[in-house]
This record gives C-alpha cells, structure tokens and sequence, in this order.
C-alpha cells in the first residue's frame, strides 16, 4: 500500500499499475490480486489504511482538565500523521479517480469516524464554557477543515518563512479556539501548553 501511494503521488495516476508495483515491491503482479482483489481494492484498502494510521494517531491523545489544550493537541496529531503519511494521505483526500478507479460515495466518507474524537473533545469544550454554546459535530468539522487546508498547503511546499508551516500553525490553532468562543489568553496558553504534550502523539 505504501509503494502503491508513493507512485502515485510521485509520477501520478499513470505509475499505478499492478506490474509497476510489483516490481517495486519485488514482488509478482498476482500479489495484488491475491491481497487485494486487483488494483481498484488496493486502492480501497489505501484509504482504510490512511484513516486506520489517523486513528491510531488521534486516539493517542488523552483527555485532561483543559480541553481546549486537547483540541490543539487533536490538530497537531492531524498533521503530525499527514506529515509522516503523505503518500496515503494524497490518497485518503484525493482526487475522485485514482488510477482509472473512482472511490465511491463510501470510500470518501469511510474515514469520517475519525471525526468522533474530535466531536467529543468539541463537546467538553463547550459543557466547560470554553466555547461559545453550539453543535460539537459542527464544531469537529470546522476544526478538520481547518487544520486539513493547513496541512494540504505545507505538504504541497507553499508555506515559506517568514510563514512558514509551525508559525502558521500556531496561530491558526489559536485562531480556531477563539473562533469557536474562548478567550484569546486562555486560548494561547491552552494552545501552548499543547506543544509540550508532542511526546504524547
């Protein structure tokens, strides 16, 4: 699956196909068959696979009596998990064709369940005041928007100093938690305390 994301997010849809990935991975073309039913089910199971690892990543984050700190910390595992996944996640929110193989409606929104852990940490930001009264399933997608137009430009080289990716991610972080309600100073020490959590994701 690795080897099958990498080709094509370094030379394209044209690069997937079972015989250049077979002998990437030294491998026969029967491999793709056997495991994944042909070449639209690995692409399938790149995409299970990508939201699998960013799961993984976001269930690392433990809840503590400052929820706004655990928003910020959810967003830095967001981008954490794309900056050491950026081949699945080209895939994960790519284009609606793949290699001649579209995903369907529920392949685009298989990944969705990941959104739960941010919808929870949404809801005690609100039941705790930090945020402004409104919709926690709201409030998760406009932090993944957020955070996921963020990590989309710096994967694609366009944030530069003085700009660059950790100066905007600061301050998008903070720009967030005051969007959704808090206060500027609790938000900015919520965020920063946050960045000594890294070891935790």
């Amino acid at each position: 699956m690795d080897i099958a994301a990498r080709l094509l997010a370094e030379h394209g849809p044209q690069a997937l196909s079972t015989r250049r990935i077979a002998a990437e991975a030294d491998s026969s073309t029967m491999t793709v068959y056997t495991h994944f039913g042909g070449m639209s089910g690995l692409v399938r199971e790149m995409v299970r696979e990508g939201f699998a690892r960013l799961q993984e990543r976001l269930t690392r984050v433990q809840a503590t009596d400052d929820p706004v700190a655990d928003m910020a910390l959810l967003g830095r595992a967001y981008r954490l998990n794309a900056l050491a996944n950026p081949h699945l996640y080209a895939v994960m929110f790519g284009g609606s064709s793949l290699a001649g193989f579209s995903l369907s409606e529920e392949d685009r929104q298989h990944g969705r369940y990941t959104l739960a852990n941010v919808a929870e940490c949404a809801d005690r930001c609100l039941t705790t005041g930090r945020f402004r009264p409104g919709d926690p399933i709201l409030v998760a997608h406009q932090m993944w928007t957020a955070v996921h137009g963020l990590v989309t430009l710096e994967l694609g080289g366009y944030l530069i100093p003085p700009y660059d990716a950790d100066t905007c991610v600061e301050a998008q972080l903070i720009g967030l938690m005051v969007s959704a309600g808090d206060d500027y100073t609790a938000a900015a020490t919520s965020v920063a305390k946050s960045l000594n959590r890294l070891d935790e994701i």
